[in-house]
């Protein structure tokens, strides 16, 4: 992932992956998704979370599932 949206490092959440800047974890964005909720419900509970990091994320995931099937 790109380093202006998806961050890792040891003394941000022990390492676990999160929006870059922020302390959220992108699993807390695919666990919204997957219970249904919207990403205006995600971004509502996250306000440090941009719409535009979201769409990037996300992005950036279909196209490696797009190409690991390819």
């Amino acid at each position: 992932m790109s380093g202006h949206v998806v961050s890792c490092a040891p003394d941000v959440m022990g390492g676990t992956p999160v929006f870059a800047g922020t302390r959220v974890p992108v699993q807390t964005l695919i666990d919204y998704i997957e219970a249904g909720d919207s990403i205006d419900d995600f971004l509502e509970g996250f306000p440090s979370v941009t719409r535009d990091q979201v769409v990037a994320f996300l992005e950036e995931a279909k196209d490696r599932v797009i190409a690991a099937a390819s």
